[in-house]
């Protein structure tokens, strides 16, 4: 028998960070924002370095140590990055500015990642008690409720976020994934199928052809995107792939993702969701060489992803030592990956 190996598609994690991540903040100094970059660069211990140089110069410890938080969120080490963020609140002159709710975003952030749901709903709690219309802030108290089982308030949650902004059709479809991430699709389900029967004028192609992919409905979700596949740009196309792709259609689906690819510039997503649809069909040298393109590309998000399904191609490509070196690697990057270290430790017996 075959052995399964997943590989990784660019999922919604419904213990997103919040949407602020990697960006800089008013005010920071001349290695502060060079360690942003050595963050947005993936550089998170070049980042920690020039941070301590910052610190020596004198620049804002509040950033400083923002940015710390930030460095060590990209390390996985979850519990020191609240402890940075923690410090930096602490260090507030105790009149709420900008920075503070940001802060605390970042904390609930570190919070959720490493388990202490609880207290991350609190910090969203408290981020509402003083700005009842932060949409992002019900968003991921949401998220977080999931977790803790209180699907209830969850719905109470999306449910607002809906009605702040009932266009928002790409926030309607996170609310999905995350709903569909904790085994709740039916609901998730219904709210698509709502925004379907809503009669809204403002829905174009783009998000009624997202809407039924995740409903399952591919023809009509093809039919839509092929429509919309020059106006929606790179997400049209992965998502018309995609649609394919679930008809196992997989020659077309290749066409369409390398026909954005030869009229526009790189993306790391396009070249994974090729390099995924490459291995769907048997063609693991042509995947590699996909995820091996996109991993080139500059301030990808997508280089973890990357990474793994790399080495994924490689192991389908009996190529067992170099994946077990490459393994290793990733390790030393990602070391929370628990999928990466037992496939770490299969690759240690070829």
């Amino acid at each position: 028998m075959m052995r399964k190996i997943r590989v990784k598609g660019q999922c919604f994690l419904a213990v997103v960070i919040f949407t602020a991540f990697l960006t800089g903040c008013g005010g920071e100094g001349e290695r502060t924002q060079g360690a942003m970059q050595l963050i947005r660069d993936l550089d998170y211990r070049g980042a920690l370095e020039q941070l301590d140089l910052a610190e020596e110069n004198g620049e804002n410890i509040r950033l400083v140590n923002r940015a710390r938080g930030i460095a060590c969120m990209g390390l996985t080490d979850y519990g020191q990055a609240a402890a940075f963020f923690e410090e930096a609140i602490a260090g507030s002159s105790g009149m709420v500015q900008n920075l503070d709710f940001d802060l605390n975003y970042y904390l609930a952030a570190a919070y959720t990642k490493n388990g202490r749901y609880n207290e991350a709903e609190s910090i969203y709690d408290a981020i509402l008690a003083l700005r009842p219309n932060e949409e992002d802030a019900y968003f991921l108290r949401g998220n977080v409720r999931l977790v803790l089982g209180n699907d209830k308030g969850a719905k109470t949650d999306f449910d607002k976020v809906i009605s702040m902004d009932a266009h928002n059709y790409d926030r309607l479809i996170e609310i999905y994934e995350v709903l569909d991430y904790y085994d709740y699709r039916e609901d998730g389900q219904a709210y698509l199928r709502a925004a379907l029967e809503s009669g809204d004028k403002e829905m174009d192609k783009y998000a009624s052809g997202r809407i039924y992919y995740y409903l399952g409905e591919y023809q009509n979700a093809y039919l839509d995107l092929e429509e919309a596949r020059e106006s929606g740009g790179v997400e049209s196309y992965l998502y018309l792939g995609r649609a394919y792709e679930a008809t196992g259609d997989y020659n077309y689906a290749v066409n369409v993702y390398n026909s954005y690819l030869e009229n526009n510039q790189g993306n790391a997503e396009m070249y994974n969701q090729l390099g995924l649809c490459e291995m769907a069909r048997g063609e693991y040298q042509k995947a590699l060489e996909a995820f091996q393109t996109g991993m080139l590309l500059e301030n990808t998000t997508m280089m973890q992803t990357l990474a793994f399904n790399e080495i994924v191609a490689y192991e389908k490509l009996g190529e067992y030592r170099q994946a077990y070196i490459l393994m290793g690697n990733y390790l030393n990057n990602y070391p929370d990956d628990q999928q990466a270290r037992r496939e770490y430790e299969f690759l240690s017996t070829r």
